[in-house]
Parts: C-alpha cells; structure tokens; sequence
C-alpha cells in the first residue's frame, strides 16, 4: 500500500522478516546466548516476556542460527496439547509414525533422538511455545521428556516460552519439581528509546528505502505509545506509513503520528 510511494523493495514491521535482518539489542543478544548455551549443553531454559516482546521472533533467530547439520530443531505452539499429542507432534516432525499410548510415544521420541545422536550426531532441540497456556499435566510432562539414563544427562535441549504467567505458575510450590529442573531463565522486556529508535531505523534500512522516514519528535511518539513493546511499535509504524503515503508525506513528524495514534492505532487496541 505505501511501499510503492516510499520505494520500497521489502515490507518493513511485519511478521516474516529474515531473522538475520532483525535489529538485536543487546538484551536480545544476551538471551540468544543464553539460548544457544541451552541447544549446545542440553539444558531445560525458560523464555519469558509479555505479549509483542519478540519471544517468537528470538525463537525463529535461534533455529535460523542453529546449524541443521548438528541440530533438529522441534517447534511446538498448541495451547490444547496433551502429552500424547506432544510426543506424536515431535515425533511426526521426525518423519515417524503417531503412536496411540503415551508411553510408547514417549519411548518412541527417546529412541529416535537416541539414533539422531549417536548416528547422525546431531541434538535435537524442543521449543514448546505459549508454554503458559498449558496444564499442570502438561508441565508436569517435560519432567519425563527429559528423564534419562538415571538423570546422568538430558537426552534433548528443553526450551519453554510464554508470558510471564508462566514463570508466576512455576513458582507456585505446585511446580517446585519442575522449577528445579531449569537450568537456565531468560526475560524479554521492552525496549527503551534509543533501541526503539535503532529498531525503526534497522526496519527501513531493511525495506530498502535510503534515508530515515521518521523524525526524532516521531520516534518518540511511537516510543511513548508502545513503552518500547515491538509488536506495538509495528502497528503504530505500519499504520503512520499509510497515512504518511496516503498525504504524500516524504517525511512523518510527531503531529501524523498523533493522529494516527489516536484515530487508527489506539481504536484497533480497544
């Protein structure tokens, strides 16, 4: 709709991005770190932010970085997930057959990651994500997922990622045992001003228009609006771009901005 007008050869603040393409702050670097450690070591890790915070964008950023060659990376997103279906997601990812017991999936999942190891030495990674929309059942079960050889190692890496009543729910003294399994904790907050202003920057450099679109007094409309949050940031970007296309405007300042805050973006939100 406005790419045409502001020349642009890609989208810029929406979904589908190339995760290399990504702007990473320096939070962003330092839970990916934490990420790889977690694929690297095995390890259980919980990934916690509020809705639009980028756990999903960091999640694709880890598979993209991943060598394929050493990891099978095992996605998992079903708020009705029970743990049958969990082992038969993965093992379906594996190219095997579902299996109608839970323990046999179970076994059947252990046993294809035995072989992936040993014969293809490759560690197979396991995200499961909106983790905080599961049961306690459900939970409970990566305690078993992860049960192996006498618990002298993890047979895969355990990746856990929700909004932040996941990690309220984990320390409730219902989830003690699960809570104690987890090696490593990763938080997403928001960003502050000169990461959102690096952010919208990085954007339209990646949509391949050659000269900032927004003004400082813009960037910081935007920045109030969404406290930082990017999936916010997206929508009041994405929505100023129409209207500054719309008017014909080479350049938006804070009075646009405004404008659209108040009679497109904060309608949506409501």
């Amino acid at each position: 709709m406005y790419e045409a007008f502001y020349g642009m050869r890609h989208t810029p603040f929406v979904r589908g991005i190339p995760s290399n393409a990504l702007y990473k702050t320096r939070q962003n670097a330092e839970v990916l770190s934490r990420l790889s450690y977690t694929a690297k070591n095995q390890l259980f890790a919980v990934l916690i932010g509020e809705p639009g915070t980028g756990k999903t964008s960091t999640l694709r950023r880890l598979k993209d970085e991943l060598p394929e060659s050493e990891y099978m990376v095992l996605y998992v997103s079903d708020s009705r997930l029970t743990p049958r279906s969990f082992y038969n997601y993965m093992l379906n990812q594996l190219g095997c057959k579902s299996e109608f017991l839970r323990n046999t999936a179970r076994n059947a999942l252990h046993k294809q990651i035995e072989i992936m190891r040993s014969m293809q030495n490759r560690k197979a990674v396991v995200i499961v994500d909106e983790a905080h929309l599961l049961p306690k059942e459900m939970l409970e079960e990566a305690r078993f997922l992860l049960n192996y050889r006498m618990d002298s190692e993890n047979p895969l890496a355990l990746i856990l990622s929700g909004q932040t009543e996941l990690w309220d729910k984990l320390r409730l003294s219902a989830y003690r045992a699960i809570l104690e399994r987890v090696d490593i904790e990763c938080f997403l907050t928001p960003m502050d001003f000169a990461d959102t202003k690096q952010y919208i920057q990085s954007q339209i450099q990646y949509s391949g228009h050659e000269s900032p679109i927004f003004t400082d007094d813009a960037i910081r409309s935007i920045f109030d609006f969404s406290g930082g949050n990017p999936r916010l940031i997206n929508r009041a970007c994405s929505q100023s771009l129409i209207y500054g296309s719309q008017m014909k405007q080479n350049c938006i300042d804070s009075k646009s901005v405004d404008i659209v805050l108040e009679n497109e973006v904060t309608g949506m939100s409501q």
